[in-house]
C-alpha cells in the first residue's frame, strides 16, 4: 500500500485515537476524571469524525477499516475501565443487563479471532448506529450523569447488534471489511457472489 493511502484524514484519526491510548489510561488509573473524560470525549467524536470523511469523501480501504476497528476496542476499553474507576456504583443496579452486554461485546471479537485470527471490521448499518449510541451514552456519562434510558437502549442496541454481529461471522467463509448488514451478505450468499471487500 502506498504511503499516500495509509496517512489519510481518517486513519490519521484512526492513529490518533491508538496513540492517545496509553495517556488517557493514565488518566483513569491516577483518578484523574475530568482529564480522562475530556480525552475519551475527544476519542469518540474523532470516531464519529473519521468514518462520516471516509465515506464523504470516498476514502475507505481495508487498511482504514482494520484501523478503525481496532482504534475502537482500545477506546471502549477506556470508556469501560473509566466506568469501573469512575462510575461503578451507576451501574450497580443495572449489573446484570451490563454483563450480558459486555459478554455480547466480547463475543464478537472472539468468534472473530476464532474463526479467521483477525479483529472484527465489518462496520455493518447496526454497528455504526450503535456506536453513535453507546458514544452518546459515555459522553453523557462522563460530562452529565447516568442516563437511565439512553443506558438501556445502548444495552438493547448493542445486543441486537453483536447478534447480527455473530451471525454473520458464522455466516462468511472469510472475514470482509464494511459488511452493510445481514440481509446484503444473504442477499451475497443466495446470489452465489462471495465479494471480498
Amino acid at each position: 500500500m502506498e504511503r499516500k493511502g495509509i496517512f489519510t484524514i481518517p486513519n490519521i484519526l484512526g492513529f490518533y485515537r491508538l496513540l492517545a491510548f496509553p495517556f488517557i489510561l493514565w488518566f483513569a488509573l491516577s483518578g484523574k476524571e475530568n482529564l480522562f473524560a475530556v480525552f475519551l470525549v475527544i476519542n469518540l467524536l474523532t470516531d464519529v469524525a473519521d468514518g462520516l470523511i471516509a465515506r464523504a469523501f470516498k476514502m475507505e480501504s481495508e487498511f482504514g477499516a482494520r484501523l478503525d476497528s481496532l482504534a475502537d476496542i482500545f477506546t471502549y476499553l477506556l470508556a469501560f475501565t473509566g466506568i469501573y474507576i469512575f462510575r461503578l456504583q451507576d451501574f450497580i443496579p443495572h449489573l446484570t443487563s451490563f454483563i450480558a452486554f459486555l459478554v455480547m461485546m466480547s463475543l464478537i471479537v472472539i468468534v472473530s479471532l476464532i474463526k479467521f485470527g483477525k479483529f472484527p471490521s465489518f462496520h455493518l448499518y447496526t454497528t455504526r448506529i450503535g456506536g453513535y449510541i453507546q458514544g452518546g451514552f459515555f459522553i453523557a456519562l462522563f460530562t452529565y450523569g447516568f442516563i437511565t434510558p439512553l443506558y438501556y437502549l445502548m444495552i438493547a442496541w448493542g445486543i441486537m447488534s453483536a447478534i447480527e454481529h455473530i451471525t454473520i461471522q458464522l455466516i462468511i467463509p472469510r472475514m470482509r471489511s464494511n459488511v452493510k448488514g445481514l440481509y446484503w451478505v444473504l442477499k451475497d450468499k443466495n446470489r452465489g457472489n462471495q465479494p471480498i471487500n
